[in-house]
């Protein structure tokens, strides 16, 4: 067995602990380092952690030489910011996901990874999961006929006027935090969409609590979402063929792993998806695998969140 990969922590954001979780089940894993703002709570968070190191700035993070990968749960704003500053500093980074709203942006964070022969991946666990490999595989073999239409949401209802989602600074939003999912989700199943065309709700702050999409995709299919801030709790994945139907309850979470075909259920192992995300990155960092999601697939992403955006402003359809 190869040396663990050392992981540092770009912050002490919640998502850091299904990171920790995660690699505590990897061999190939072992986090080291935190870094906050405030150099008291970064001390705190590495001793409730078991951490060996914490750092006060985020700079200092990046010159520690023992960390080979930076783990970036910044708010979007700082996503590609503190990315590059990472891969220059000579870090692997896994950037928490949306990597950016903007298709300039992300290919700026690509650039800087190849530029400096690093690896950089935006963190979509749920792609890792058995789960989301079986319904892809069940779709692409025909199991439901050819493909003419996809349905997703995810929603939850967000109380806390405080929270990093709702400022328009950060780039918050409903459709970069829940509706992202909703779109990776359906271009695993039918690829890039061709146009596009979303609504939006906004909130005080002046960010989408809520947003709609209708997607146009290759071969005559149709996808449609929804996502918001202001819903009950939903999360679903429905993909209609000509001759049935696949549905993955739970396509995000993968609670209750499983996919069902026309109400038949199919089970998947239920592994946990931040393992196999670390196990996937720290794996490929030792040159022992490729990343899942690379830059193809971030672009990808993005071009359909601009499009969104720029169709909600405008109200009109956008062509990708």
């Amino acid at each position: 067995m190869t040396e663990p990969v050392r992981w540092g922590l770009l912050s002490t954001a919640r998502i850091n602990d299904a990171i920790l979780a995660g690699a505590r089940q990897s061999d190939r894993t072992e986090i080291v380092a935190v870094a906050s703002r405030d150099g008291a709570r970064a001390q705190a968070y590495a001793a409730e952690r078991g951490l060996e190191r914490a750092y006060g700035t985020y700079d200092a993070l990046l010159a520690d030489d023992d960390v080979e990968v930076v783990y970036n749960s910044l708010p979007n704003s700082l996503h590609v910011e503190w990315s590059i500053r990472a891969l220059e500093a000579g870090k692997h980074v896994l950037c928490e996901k949306p990597l950016d709203r903007r298709v300039e942006d992300v290919e700026r964070a690509f650039d800087a990874a190849e530029s400096n022969g690093r690896l950089l991946m935006e963190a979509f666990m749920y792609r890792h999961h058995p789960q989301t490999h079986k319904a892809a595989e069940l779709v692409r073999g025909g199991a439901i006929g050819e493909l003419r239409q996809l349905r997703s949401r995810f929603s939850w209802t967000l109380t806390d006027a405080t929270d990093v989602r709702l400022f328009p600074e950060l780039d918050g939003g409903a459709l970069m935090d829940l509706g992202c999912y909703c779109l990776s989700m359906q271009r695993v199943l039918a690829g890039e969409p061709e146009v596009v065309f979303g609504r939006q709700r906004t909130g005080g702050g002046g960010v989408d609590v809520g947003f709609t999409a209708l997607l146009q995709f290759p071969q005559d299919c149709c996808g449609e979402f929804y996502c918001g801030f202001d819903l009950p709790e939903a999360n679903g994945l429905e993909a209609i063929g000509s001759t049935g139907t696949l549905v993955v309850p739970d396509p995000v979470r993968c609670r209750d792993p499983h996919v069902e075909v026309d109400g038949e259920r199919i089970d998947v192992d239920d592994t946990d998806r931040y393992f196999l995300q670390v196990e996937n990155f720290s794996a490929a960092v030792r040159g022992e695998s490729e990343p899942l999601l690379g830059r193809e697939d971030a672009l990808g992403q993005v071009r359909a969140i601009e499009a969104l955006y720029r169709s909600a402003a405008t109200g009109a359809a956008v062509s990708l």
